[in-house]
């Protein structure tokens, strides 16, 4: 959609906001990289917290000159820069390393500590550093708005799904649909409902 809007009418935004369906490394790497678009987007992590007591990724500290990851021993975890699956590396300390180390017990319980990076985590500490800014929130709260218009769509005016066949049609639905959506709201802003009084009821 994005693609096609620039294409067609020369328009492309300068932030997009969306939900955390959205924010995949892959996605959030393309708009970043690719497209020069602030993803205002929740960052999708699926990965698994760390047992109790042991260190997480956080933890470690990455070096993005050298392309490696610190150890809180101050050790380094190497990749060979192969994505496995296409969409991870893989960071490896040394054996000897691990083996010696008097901070193994709250590190890990293999061999050697491995960490998994995603290709596009760059990005995805971008988008993590956008969180804090007052733009993102603006854009929280704009999406708000939309989602609440659509989420009043099907469960107030019951529209969970199109009768219309085709693109006129659906278009021509969801026009009346909103256009009611409207005609309540001016109703609303003309006739407002009478103040509650705050006299007690009779019994």
């Amino acid at each position: 959609m994005i693609e096609r809007t620039h294409k067609r009418f020369g328009l492309k935004p300068g932030r997009l906001a969306a939900d955390v369906a959205y924010g995949t490394g892959e996605l959030l790497g393309w708009l970043v990289n690719e497209q020069g678009i602030a993803p205002h987007i929740p960052v999708w992590d699926r990965s698994k917290g760390a047992p109790e007591g042991k260190f997480t990724r956080s933890d470690f500290a990455y070096d993005k000159d050298k392309d490696v990851y610190v150890c809180p021993n101050g050790k380094e975890l190497t990749t060979t820069g192969k994505a496995h699956d296409g969409k991870t590396l893989k960071y490896v300390a040394k054996k000897s390393d691990c083996t010696q180390c008097p901070l193994k017990p709250k590190c890990t319980t293999g061999s050697e500590r491995r960490i998994s990076r995603d290709v596009n985590e760059a990005a995805r500490d971008h988008v993590r550093m956008l969180m804090g800014t007052e733009g993102y929130r603006q854009s929280a709260r704009e999406r708000k708005l939309i989602e609440t218009s659509f989420g009043d769509l099907k469960r107030n005016l019951g529209v969970t799904r199109l009768k219309l066949r085709g693109l006129t049609g659906a278009s021509d639905e969801f026009l009346l649909a909103a256009t009611v959506q409207n005609l309540r709201r001016l109703a609303k802003r003309l006739w407002p409902p009478p103040e509650k009084t705050g006299a007690a009821r009779v019994a």
